[in-house]
């Protein structure tokens, strides 16, 4: 899925107030930058290796790492089309 597209989506969800792309290998600038409320990761991250979630949790946010749903990672979307 082309990155606008992926903005566009989640953009449209109701609980989203911001989208925010980033080229930098490691947001955690970019997250003391903001100091975001929530910051969601998904489920192939353990929570102690999220970059960032010292700043949320120390200004009093919350960090939620979504459950992995094999199939549906970019990674598997772009392999099954090769295939």
């Amino acid at each position: 899925m082309a990155e606008t597209d992926r903005i566009e989506l989640i953009a449209a969800l109701e609980m989203v107030d911001y989208v925010v792309v980033y080229d930098e290998p490691d947001p955690y600038k970019l997250i003391a930058a903001i100091k975001p409320n929530v910051l969601v990761k998904g489920g192939d991250w353990s929570a102690d290796k999220i970059s960032g979630a010292d700043i949320v949790e120390r200004n009093g946010g919350r960090v939620a790492v979504i459950p992995y749903l094999p199939g549906f990672s970019t990674t598997e979307i772009i392999e099954r089309i090769r295939n």
